[in-house]
C-alpha cells in the first residue's frame, strides 16, 4: 500500500523528529463555553502534552458571556466573537498562531476563511461546512498558503486505530475485500425536551445541515473506514430517514459503499437506538485476516487470522507498530481514553507546525492526523448520501481524490 503524500505543510524530508522540550503555540478557542463539552475536551486535549497555551478566547455567542467565561477559565484574552479574536490575536506579535472553531456549523466556513487568510493554522469541529463548495474552496485557501488544517476525526487518535492502520498499510490483512463501521447511540430515542421547544441547533437543518445524522456521527464512520483501509469510496447507496415520530431530523442512516479496489462496506449509523450508549466500531477483512475495534474499549484490537487463532492486541504491548506507540502516553496494562486520542491529533499538528517553521524533518507518522482533505472528504459524502436517499437508495458516485495533487 502506498505511503500518504505530505501536507502543503510539510513538503519537506520526513524522518523521525522528537522534541524532547517542545515549543508552545499559542491556541485561540472560538467556541466552546464553560458548558460546552467538546469545548472541555478540546482544551483538556490541546494542553495535555504541554505543547499549547490557550491565550485566547470568544466562547460564547453572547459577547458578555463570552468575555466572562475567558476570565472564569484564566485565558489571558477574552473577545466577545470570533471576527474581533481573529483580527486583534493577528496583530499582536505574541497572539495566537493556531485557531480553534468549535462553533455550530454553520459559522464554521466564515471563521476559517478568515483565519486562513490571516495566516492562522487552524483546528476545526465536524463537519468542515454544510456545502462542497465551500469546503473546496477552504482547501484551496489552506493549500495556497501553505497552512496546517486538522480536521476534529477525534477517534483517529486512539492508539489502536493507529495500529489497524499501520497493519493495513504494511499488508498484514493482504487484499481488503470487506468493511464495516457502525455508530450506533441511543440519546435520541424519544424527542427530547430541547428538541420540542425548538432550542437545539443541531436539529435546525439552517445551522446544522440538511442531514443532523450525516454531519454529526456518519461522517466520522465513513471517514474512520478510509482513514484506516487507506482506500477510496467510489460510490454509495443511501438510506437517511428520521426514526423518532414527531421529528424532521435525520436521526437514522444506512449506506452500502463499494470502493475503487472491488471491496464493498456497510455502515449502520443512529442516535435513536433505544439502550445504546455509543456504539462506535469497525470491522475490516481481507484476503489474509481482519481486524475489529471498538470505542467502547478502545485500548484493545482484535486481529483475526486466516491460518491462526485469533489474537486480542492491547494498547502499550511490545510488538506493536510505531504509529501506535509513539501516540501512547500511558504505561502497558493502564487505560487511555477519549481526551487521549483528541490530544494526539493536536500533538500530531504540532510536530507538522513546528516542524514547518524550524525548517527541520518532520516524522511523517505526525502527518497521520486528519487535515483539510479529510475535512472535504466528508462533507462531499453527506452530500452523496443525501443525494442518494432522495433518489431511493440509487447507487451515487462520490468526487474521486485519487491522482490529484491533493490527495493524501
Amino acid at each position: 500500500m502506498t505511503q500518504p503524500t505530505t501536507t502543503a505543510c510539510a513538503e519537506r524530508l520526513q524522518t523521525q523528529s522528537h522534541d524532547e522540550t517542545p515549543q508552545i503555540l499559542r491556541l485561540g478557542m472560538i467556541g466552546g463555553g464553560v458548558q460546552s463539552f467538546i469545548g472541555q475536551v478540546h482544551r483538556a486535549a490541546a494542553q495535555m502534552d504541554g505543547r499549547y497555551r490557550v491565550v485566547a478566547g470568544a466562547l460564547s455567542s453572547n459577547p458578555e458571556r463570552a468575555r466572562q467565561q475567558a476570565e472564569q477559565l484564566n485565558i489571558a484574552r477574552g473577545y466577545g466573537d470570533g471576527e474581533s479574536l481573529l483580527r486583534e490575536e493577528a496583530a499582536r506579535e505574541d497572539g495566537a498562531e493556531v485557531i480553534a472553531i468549535l462553533t455550530p456549523n454553520d459559522s464554521h466556513f466564515a471563521l476559517a476563511r478568515l483565519a486562513l487568510e490571516l495566516g492562522f493554522h487552524v483546528v476545526c469541529e465536524k463537519p468542515l461546512v454544510n456545502d462542497p463548495a465551500q469546503a473546496r474552496e477552504l482547501e484551496a485557501i489552506a493549500e495556497r498558503a501553505g497552512l496546517c488544517f486538522c480536521m476534529a476525526y477525534g477517534y483517529t487518535g486512539y492508539p489502536m486505530v493507529r495500529q489497524a492502520r499501520a497493519m493495513i498499510e504494511n499488508g498484514e490483512l493482504g487484499e481488503i475485500r470487506q468493511l464495516q463501521c457502525d455508530y450506533v447511540q441511543g440519546h435520541l430515542a424519544s424527542l427530547t425536551d430541547a428538541e420540542k421547544a425548538g432550542h437545539d441547533w443541531h436539529m435546525d437543518p439552517a445551522i446544522a445541515g440538511e442531514s443532523m445524522i450525516l454531519n454529526d456521527i456518519a461522517t466520522h464512520a465513513f471517514h474512520m473506514l478510509e482513514y484506516v483501509s487507506g482506500l477510496e469510496t467510489s460510490e454509495l447507496s443511501a438510506d437517511v430517514t428520521a426514526s423518532v415520530a414527531g421529528r424532521e431530523a435525520h436521526d437514522n442512516a444506512n449506506v452500502l459503499l463499494r470502493y475503487a479496489n472491488g471491496a464493498r462496506g456497510l455502515m449502520w449509523i443512529t442516535q435513536a437506538a433505544a439502550g445504546a450508549e455509543h456504539g462506535l466500531s469497525f470491522r475490516i477483512f481481507g484476503s489474509l485476516g481482519g481486524l475489529e475495534w471498538h470505542q467502547e474499549t478502545p485500548n484493545q484490537l482484535l486481529f483475526r487470522r486466516l491460518d491462526g487463532a485469533p489474537l486480542l492486541l492491547s494498547k502499550g504491548a511490545a510488538g506493536l507498530h510505531d504509529a501506535s506507540t509513539r501516540i501512547s502516553r500511558v504505561a502497558f496494562g493502564h487505560p487511555e481514553g477519549y481526551r487521549e486520542a483528541f490530544s494526539s491529533l493536536y500533538s500530531d499538528l504540532h510536530e507538522d507546525i513546528t516542524a514547518s517553521q524550524q525548517g527541520i524533518p518532520v516524522d511523517p507518522l505526525a502527518l497521520w492526523y486528519p487535515d483539510i482533505r479529510s475535512g472535504v472528504r466528508g462533507v462531499e459524502f453527506a452530500a452523496t448520501a443525501l443525494d442518494s436517499s432522495r433518489r431511493n437508495g440509487d447507487w451515487v458516485s462520490l468526487p474521486s481524490r485519487r491522482g490529484s495533487q491533493l490527495a493524501r
